[in-house]
């Protein structure tokens, strides 16, 4: 297992979309996925490029870190089932599998491990395809804090959860 001195977690990384910063210095960026991709979009062929380069290769349902090593842990995970394989989203935010309940399951437990006590877990989910219901049912049952709905069509969810003395 690893240790680090960094304080935040980002166990789904991608293109670093979500973050402001993309290269923030407490932070650590994971993704399974290391790849460059370009598409040329329709009449206008106007070029888009994706590059995902996280700090470390490795998958959210098993993190190479000592237990309760992060003080904040950011979980965007894949939330749609149904993509063409040469889709942009796909390529963008990868897809879930037909047990995606597991895979989420696994992956919530696994950041809630490397959660220090009193540390706060942000998890991001689009109910496009899946409702946020069925995403806690998925993870155990297990509500968060509070959490808040925005996206165009407010189908983007960002959940607070903090890992609390039992």
């Amino acid at each position: 297992m690893m240790k680090t001195e960094k304080k935040i977690l980002d166990v789904t990384c991608g293109n670093r979309c979500i973050w402001f910063q993309k290269n923030e210095p407490h932070t650590i960026y994971c993704d399974k996925r290391k790849e460059k991709w370009e598409k040329t979009f329709g009449s206008t062929h106007k070029v888009r490029h994706l590059v995902i380069d996280p700090d470390i290769q490795c998958d959210f349902t098993d993190l190479p870190f000592e237990n309760e090593s992060f003080s904040l842990v950011v979980f965007d995970p894949p939330h749609l089932k149904d993509l063409s394989e040469n889709s942009w989203t796909r390529k963008a935010y990868g897809t879930l599998q037909d047990d995606w309940q597991t895979m989420i399951r696994d992956g919530f437990n696994e950041c809630m491990r490397v959660l220090k006590e009193d540390g706060v877990l942000i998890l991001k989910w689009s109910e496009t395809q899946i409702s946020t219901r069925q995403l806690i049912n998925a993870i155990g049952g297990e509500k968060p804090l509070f959490g808040h709905h925005s996206g165009k069509k407010m189908n983007t969810h960002w959940l607070c959860f903090m890992k609390l003395k039992k």
